[in-house]
């Protein structure tokens, strides 16, 4: 089916047709055949074209399978179409490998260079290394075990004062001004995560083992060198993230820490409880008041006036009801931008819960949408799209920054304590990510622990990135097991470091634009446009922007950081 358009459908209306393992195998087997009887670059790259519109086809039904079966977990169509793609898709995998090989080893792989560029080779270099034909049955383990997951957490209900409710919901009992109720909630949470330890500790257990051993049969030490092959890196390595960690340790931990300090003078409190972790001032956090209707007239409004072409993006979303925010029963607890490649059409999945994370919705997920948008316009190669995870976690986070100018439109006059939590959170959120991160370096390095011992390591953690909060006295989250409702952690292993990388970009272009708002925002633009078109290194030195990885960056930051909250408050 020709799809010329991306105005067509609404995201609901989009038709959904499984590809299956026989037509993607198909389209590889097909490319194969012309490249072997090609007689000129040209011709291989115009059967790369054609191969690469039936990926598009693929990606696009995993795609739709994906967005439906987490609008509705327990609808049994959607999880039975999860289930296929979980068991072809190391197939799939597999026919990717054989089409990266080829183009790595033909013969007119000098003009294809020329032609492709650099950074595309070094794509196919680190992909040949993330999978092998060997272990397929074992990735297929893999995938339905984090099927498996997901749908446990979708499902997972917590009881709250008489009644039942997701996390995504209760968690954000976390941020209520009254110390009672985010105990209570912190306590609610550690209960409902309890009355599952079983399950979660076997999951986690049985994911690590099976990636353990799916990295020794491909001749690695353990997982966490595939780990970082499967996240496609070709900019920084593990030596690197072990820098970045240590210099956020070193020159973020104690500014982060003394932040906490003020916040617990200004709270009256003792010490900084997990449940006081999200709240800074006396008067507590801003509350997001709007519906759902009403936020996005004022998303719409904002957007418009920061930029024409951003606006009329926007109005496309909205057009085409790109959106689902509503928590409810089932629905997949977390927060996901994604894209229907075949369509041209992104979609954006939330849970709204009355905090201010909601308007971080409305920005973060927006930005992620807005980049894939953008670079395909720019007409960035299919295969390069909007680049690594720590360039598309660029996209978002600077665009929260970026629309700070408009948080009026969201919270009226409490738009400075909007604007002050949104930064403290994003300014602490860089030593948690670390944590995340090195407690996932651990685990793949001593898959024989216990569960116990993993808590054991992760309360170390706790301890060495966020020395000012504790988690004592807090039902079952005292033992260290925050991370079990860290999706990301089971799903998408050595992702979360991206995160932090990309924050400190974000972070960039907030100082910038406090100096220059205009000249801020064109920068994003181009970065975003830019998409994986250049290494993440370059994008962010055209920016501008000063380099993660950047000798003194990160002691830099955190005093521009500190001078902005200053004036904020």
């Amino acid at each position: 089916m020709e799809h010329t358009t991306k105005r067509e459908f609404t995201v609901a209306e989009l038709p959904y047709n499984r590809v299956t393992k026989e037509e993607a195998e198909g389209y590889f087997e097909a490319f194969l055949r012309e490249a072997d009887k090609a007689s000129s670059a040209d011709e291989v790259i115009a059967a790369r074209e054609r191969l690469i519109s039936g990926i598009k086809k693929y990606t696009t039904a995993a795609s739709l399978a994906y967005c439906r079966f987490t609008l509705n977990t327990a609808d049994g169509f959607y999880k039975g179409e999860m289930d296929y793609y979980d068991e072809i898709n190391p197939h799939v995998s597999g026919y990717y490998n054989k089409y990266y090989r080829y183009m790595l080893a033909s013969p007119f792989r000098a003009e294809l260079q020329a032609k492709l560029g650099d950074l595309l080779f070094k794509t196919y270099e680190v992909a040949v290394k993330a999978h092998s034909d060997e272990v397929i049955p074992d990735e297929q383990e893999e995938n339905a075990t984090v099927t498996e997951y997901a749908q446990l957490m979708a499902g997972m209900q917590f009881d709250w004062e008489g009644e039942k409710l997701p996390l995504s919901v209760l968690r954000g009992k976390l941020e209520d001004k009254d110390r009672a109720v985010r105990k209570a909630a912190a306590e609610a949470i550690g209960r409902g995560l309890e009355a599952h330890a079983e399950q979660l500790d076997s999951l986690y257990d049985r994911l690590v083992k099976i990636r353990d051993r799916i990295a020794k049969k491909m001749g690695y030490r353990d997982f966490t060198e595939l780990g970082y092959y499967r996240m496609g890196r070709t900019g920084y390595d593990r030596a690197m993230v072990e820098a970045f960690r240590a210099n956020v340790a070193q020159d973020l931990v104690p500014a982060v820490s003394r932040l906490k300090e003020n916040a617990a003078r200004e709270l009256g409190i003792d010490r900084v409880m997990f449940y006081d972790n999200d709240v800074y001032t006396a008067e507590g956090n801003p509350t997001f008041d709007l519906t759902p209707d009403e936020a996005f007239v004022a998303a719409k409004e904002m957007y418009h006036e920061m930029d024409p072409e951003i606006g009329a993006f926007m109005d496309l979303m909205l057009r085409t009801q790109a959106f689902d925010v509503v928590a409810r029963e089932g629905k997949w607890g977390g927060g996901y931008c994604t894209e229907f490649i075949d369509y041209r059409q992104q979609f954006i999945l939330a849970n709204f819960n009355g905090t201010t994370g909601d308007a971080d919705v409305l920005t973060h997920e927006f930005g992620h949408a807005y980049a894939m948008h953008a670079s395909e316009e720019a007409g960035v190669d299919f295969e390069l799209g909007i680049g690594g995870m720590e360039t598309a976690e660029c996209h978002s986070m600077s665009m929260e920054f970026l629309c700070w100018p408009y948080m009026e439109k969201f919270f009226g006059k409490k738009a400075d304590g909007y604007r002050y939590k949104h930064l403290a959170d994003n300014f602490s959120f860089i030593p948690y990510g670390c944590i995340v991160d090195e407690f996932q370096h651990i685990v793949y390095e001593h898959p024989e622990y216990t569960p116990a011992q993993r808590n054991e390591a992760y309360l170390a953690l706790e301890k060495k990135y966020r020395p000012h909060l504790s988690y004592e006295g807090i039902p079952y989250l005292g033992k260290g097991t925050r991370w079990q409702f860290q999706m990301h952690i089971y799903e998408t292993p050595f992702y979360y470091i991206d995160y932090c990388l990309a924050q400190t970009v974000a972070l960039g272009f907030l100082l910038r634009s406090r100096e220059d708002a205009r000249g801020a925002l064109e920068k994003y633009k181009q970065f975003a446009k830019a998409g994986g078109s250049l290494p993440f290194s370059e994008l962010v030195m055209r920016a501008g922007i000063p380099y993660p990885f950047g000798k003194g960056t990160l002691k830099a930051l955190a005093e521009g950081i500190g001078k902005t909250l200053s004036a904020i408050r």
